[in-house]
């Protein structure tokens, strides 16, 4: 009987890992980069973030630092794309972040480095300038599952270092009585051929303290009988005031 006990809890254990994934491969333009090249490499395998409070909000599990992580060069207006190691399986939004030094959703955040981007933690501020959120026709969602998620540099970015970040919010789960579940992957990026810097991103935001439980995006039960309207959590996409000029540390957050 334990034997058979411990069968059934490995097979639930494999089961619910297989619904798992992670954004492992980073594309500038048209050149894909290995597994884990210029990306901060977690060390929770392909397993999710949950607690709102943790610095793990950030880069991941073991990605508080990236001095083992290389840095890709790239240019204001680049292409980049990042490829997670099978599609997304959890509906929910994608967000995609850079800083200055189930259903889902998906944000992009930059973050801009104080100084060398393999030194920096992400503690600074975040900007968001990117969201894959649903679309609604008949009373359906239709979520953006893909294995795949492309945009590009902004064009205002000064040069510098930054953390690229990216997230899915796979909300299959609803709170309070599931928890919503963060994949999270940060690159490693070096901006140089930038324009003369003016103006600033706003809003920024702080990570932890960007996503809350109190957000209609966190808490949103999408097997309600009306599910018509989702509002990604974190905020706004941030937006440059004449030209983009991040404050040192910054870091762009991803909303709606």
């Amino acid at each position: 009987m334990k034997f058979l006990a411990l069968i059934i809890a490995l097979a639930v254990a494999v089961n619910e890992a297989s619904g798992h994934y992670i954004f492992q491969q980073l594309s500038i333009g048209s050149i894909r980069y290995g597994v884990f090249q210029h990306i901060r490499k977690n060390t929770n395998y392909n397993s999710p973030v949950t607690d709102l409070a943790s610095n793990d909000l950030r880069c991941n599990v073991g990605g508080a630092s990236g001095a083992q992580t290389t840095v890709a060069n790239v240019k204001p207006g680049d292409s980049f794309t990042f490829t997670l190691d099978i599609a997304v399986y959890h509906q929910g939004p994608i967000l995609s972040v850079s800083s200055p030094g189930a259903a889902q959703r998906g944000s992009r955040f930059l973050s801009k480095a104080p100084s060398h981007v393999q030194d920096y933690d992400g503690s600074g501020k975040w900007a968001k300038f990117k969201d894959f959120g649903p679309t609604f026709s008949n009373g359906q969602a239709t979520w953006p599952l893909r294995q795949t998620y492309e945009h590009k540099i902004p064009t205002c970015l000064r040069d510098g270092e930054y953390l690229l970040r990216i997230h899915n919010l796979a909300i299959h789960n609803p709170w309070p009585a599931g928890v919503p579940q963060f994949y999270i992957s940060c690159a490693q990026i070096n901006v140089t051929g930038s324009p003369a810097p003016a103006g600033a991103f706003a809003p920024t935001l702080s990570i932890p303290g960007a996503f809350k439980e109190t957000d209609p995006g966190y808490t949103a039960n999408i097997y309600q009988p009306v599910f018509t309207s989702y509002a990604v959590p974190g905020g706004k996409e941030s937006h440059p005031k004449g030209r983009l000029r991040l404050p040192d540390p910054f870091v762009h957050p991803y909303g709606s």
